[in-house]
């Protein structure tokens, strides 16, 4: 589930990088959210996805 929102905000974060859109930065900030949580679960030993 992590994994499909994951590559979900990567392709729209790319979407929004290229495109220049308003809303590059908020997806930008998810992605940012999305990793970190992904670090976390690393970090706590439990599988990344």
């Amino acid at each position: 589930m992590l994994w499909f929102i994951f590559s979900v905000l990567l392709i729209m974060w790319l979407f929004g990088f290229v495109s220049g859109n308003v809303f590059g930065g908020f997806i930008h900030l998810l992605l940012v959210i999305a990793i970190v949580m992904m670090l976390i679960r690393v970090i706590q030993g439990r599988k990344p996805f």
